[in-house]
């Protein structure tokens, strides 16, 4: 025997499976709790659907609606939701241990924004050479880094040495 393909949404009419439902008209009203066959009927009567508005409910709520508006209406709202919604990114920001003035400063504004577009941001301190014999330079640059940027943003990973580069992870308070 072949079952039938599941159906993505709500339940209705035929597929509610309880033998009584809590019905709620098309103008909102509680109409009360009755046999599925007869609200499907009632349904029917005013040209509608019933559909399982809340089927976890004790007896489950249907409502009389229209089964395509209301679909349409909650694929809206999910489309609506998935577009609003802002992922975080992580963002890297490359320097030397003996980064001059002026170069430190852009790299500060560019943090400074992706901070503030609320996207968490790697520093990458990479040592090249002899450099990597003076690495107290990179900790005390990483650490005016830090105190820069405390007001606007926190540091979830601490500086930590991972072969030839240093790392410090910040994200936005």
């Amino acid at each position: 025997m072949m079952t039938p393909p599941v159906k993505s949404g709500p339940r209705y009419n035929n597929m509610i499976t309880s033998d009584k439902v809590r019905v709620i008209d098309e103008s909102g009203e509680n109409i009360g709790v009755m046999y599925t066959r007869e609200a499907i009927e009632q349904a029917a009567g005013v040209g509608l659907d019933l559909v399982e508005v809340s089927p976890n409910a004790d007896p489950p709520v249907c409502k009389f609606l229209d089964v395509g508006k209301f679909r349409y209406e909650a694929q809206k709202k999910a489309n609506l939701a998935r577009k609003t919604q802002k992922t975080q990114e992580i963002k890297e920001i490359k320097m030397r241990p003996n980064i001059d003035d002026h170069d430190y400063d852009v790299k500060m504004r560019a943090m400074h924004k992706f901070i503030g577009e609320g996207d968490k941001v790697k520093v990458t301190l990479r040592f090249r050479g002899r450099e990597l014999s003076h690495q107290q330079l990179g900790m005390n640059l990483l650490r005016r880094v830090q105190e820069d940027i405390a007001e606007v943003a926190k540091v979830e990973a601490y500086p930590r040495m991972e072969g030839r580069q240093m790392l410090m992870v910040v994200s936005p308070k």
